[in-house]
This record gives structure tokens, sequence and C-alpha cells, in this order.
């Protein structure tokens, strides 16, 4: 069976990884517009490195949950694209043999200005150079509000070809991860939520399964595999 899941924060909360809250428009007690925007790198770069140096470290000490290890299961039984907007490295870890990370990674670097990319170190600074071009450009490889997102020809393809889709630990507030539901529901898909509670989106699911994803996920993925 083919199956496209997309997850989101929820996913990795019961891991200890703080799930980003866009109602008072604070990350981390900071302005979203300082730290997760082009605009905020270019006026205080030494800024993003220090939050995005905290959530690396947070990242690292975390370890992955049952709800990972659940979606790696997943994948030996069904044909399996795992799309994730975490920027975190738990599914991996967890097992899953393939993740497609639509918003970036914490654990790679890109260059502003030539685009090229290489391994993050844990601690990061705003005078780094570039491995390929030398200029002091250094930035964590993270899709920031106002960029496009990372293999959107592929995330739709995956969703077109789904049998089931299903979304878990998303809020569906953050475009376009948030239409993906409508989407795959229009292609003939079967949808799914798993959430602590519904979503923006609810409506385009067909069931929904709410709870902490390290229960319902698990059950979830028991009933699919057997």
């Amino acid at each position: 069976m083919r199956i496209t899941v997309l997850t989101g924060a929820g996913i990795s909360a019961e891991s200890g990884i703080r799930t980003f809250r866009a109602t008072d428009g604070l990350w981390e007690e900071h302005r979203i517009e300082d730290v997760a925007t082009p605009e905020g790198f270019h006026r205080d770069p030494a800024l993003v490195h220090r939050f995005y140096n905290l959530r690396r470290a947070d990242a690292a000490r975390a370890q992955p949950n049952a709800a990972h290890r659940a979606l790696a299961r997943l994948a030996r039984h069904h044909q399996l694209t795992l799309i994730t907007q975490n920027v975190d490295d738990l599914h991996e870890r967890g097992g899953s043999p393939e993740v497609i990370h639509m918003h970036g990674s914490l654990l790679d670097a890109l260059c502003a200005g030539c685009g090229h990319r290489w391994p993050a170190s844990l601690v990061m600074r705003a005078p780094d150079p570039c491995p390929g071009c030398g200029k002091p450009l250094t930035r964590p490889d993270i899709v920031w509000f106002g960029e496009i997102p990372y293999h959107m020809e592929r995330i739709w393809a995956a969703v077109e070809a789904a049998e089931i889709f299903a979304a878990i630990g998303t809020s569906g507030q953050v475009w376009p991860a948030a239409g993906l539901a409508q989407h795959a529901r229009r292609a003939g898909a079967r949808t799914v939520e798993l959430n602590l509670a519904a979503s923006a989106v609810a409506g385009d699911f067909a069931e929904h399964r709410t709870g902490p994803a390290t229960e319902v996920v698990p059950a979830w993925v028991d009933a699919l595999c057997g």
C-alpha cells in the first residue's frame, strides 16, 4: 500500500522539543521576524545563530519516541513516503530509512551567498566562512518564513500517488503543508489526521484520531500492519 505521511512539531513534542506557537508571534521568547526570516538574519546574524545553536543542542539531547519508531515500522511493511516539517533528526534516529525535510534541517548549513551546503557544526557563528566561496555568510539550512519549502515537486507527486495520506502532529496553519491533505483527498486518498486536537484544516480529513502521538500513532500503525 502506498502511504504518504506528513509530520509536524507535535510528533517531537513528547521527546522534549518545544512546539512553535504562532498565536503570540513568539518562538522561545523571540519574535519570529527576528529569528526565522531572511530579514532577521540580515539584521542580526549573531542572534539567529545563537537561537539555532540552542535548537540544535536541544535536538541533539532529545530521543526518538514511540511515534517515530512506529513510523519506521510502517516503512518496513508498506511503501511509505515520510515528509516532515520538523528540522530535527528524530525520524532518522528512530529508524526511518528516508525522510523528506521540507523545511530544512538543523544538521545542515547553507551559504546565503553562493548556496553551498555542508554538515553543520553543533555551534555555528556569523563569521564562519563558507567552505565553497569563503565568504562569512553561513546560515542554518532552515526554510524561514517567506522562503519556498524544499522538494515540493517530489512532495506533490507523493501526495497524488498516495492511497492513504496521514498528517501527524500538525497545526494546519503553515502553507503549503496545510494544503496537502486537501490535495490528497481530491486525488482519491483516504485521509487521516492524528493529533492532540483538531487542526485548522481538520475538515480536509475523513478520519480523526485524537490523543498523544506516542499513543495514537503506534495504534494506527498496528492497524495497518496487523
